[in-house]
């Protein structure tokens, strides 16, 4: 009797220790993920075309799949667009990141653009293309949190503002937007790199408005980083980076970061 008293005492030990032992694996896995939201319209979504380079995998490249499953990042990242979906800066970002981070960080990328969404829709969290906006932002924030650290926004998105009646109010929209973006992370300093919109509009004088209001607002908050893209060209359409423009967004996104914020 005594050996079996002994034996479920020992028994006790180990359940009440395994939990503490899982918790703390758990908290150095979290702070080893680097966690970074994508955000913006059609050329954070991206629509450039995959290529091989844009298929291989690497294990400590992840995102998550339209069931917020985690898995091994590829292009196409975004998936609310299913008939649209294309190359996006995501992988090219963190193929750049990884490069420079110790080998115990994992990047892990949350998709939350939505092609022709304006600022005005993302403050009224309105339903686009079948996603609620800022609703959707705030469920992929609360996910990534019990996954990692939130590192970073990258926000690209302006295209759907260009317009007389929109470039008015798109400081005011940024600075709320972003706001709220902060305020649901829980760090008002959050960095948050906002692209440029590309130099190659037929409407350039409406883009080109919105990308000095861009410059405004970056010069007046020193949380933001501007990424240039004056140099990168469209896919034919006049619209949306090719799949090396995409690329090279990524890489100065990640450049930047290195660069400015980590």
């Amino acid at each position: 009797m005594k050996k079996l008293y002994v034996a479920i005492a020992v028994l006790l030990v180990i359940f009440a220790c395994k939990p503490q032992h899982q918790s703390a694996n758990n908290a150095r896995k979290q702070k080893e993920t680097w966690v970074f939201i994508m955000a913006g319209q059609s050329n954070m979504a991206g629509r450039g075309i995959v290529e091989a380079q844009d298929t291989i995998t690497n294990a400590r490249i992840l995102t998550i799949n339209n069931q917020n499953q985690i898995v091994k990042a590829k292009e196409p990242i975004h998936f609310y667009e299913p008939n649209l979906k294309g190359v996006d800066c995501g992988l090219s970002f963190a193929q750049t990141l990884t490069k420079s981070l110790h080998d115990n960080i994992t990047i892990l990328l949350i998709p939350t653009a939505v092609g022709g969404s304006s600022s005005r829709q993302w403050l009224g969290d309105s339903v686009h293309r079948n996603v609620k906006l800022l609703s959707n932002f705030k469920e992929k924030v609360a996910f990534a949190k019990t996954q990692g650290i939130i590192k970073g926004i990258l926000w690209h998105q302006g295209e759907s503002d260009a317009n007389a009646k929109a470039i008015p109010l798109y400081n005011d929209n940024l600075t709320k937007l972003f706001g709220i973006f902060r305020k649901e992370v829980g760090d008002l300093k959050l960095p948050i790199l906002i692209g440029e919109l590309g130099a190659y509009s037929k409407t350039p004088t409406e883009w080109n408005a919105i990308n000095e209001i861009i410059k405004q607002y970056v010069a007046n908050d020193p949380n933001s980083y501007l990424i240039s893209t004056i140099d990168l060209t469209h896919k034919g359409d006049f619209i949306h980076f090719n799949s090396e423009g995409q690329r090279l967004i990524g890489q100065r996104f990640a450049e930047t970061y290195l660069k400015s914020v980590k």
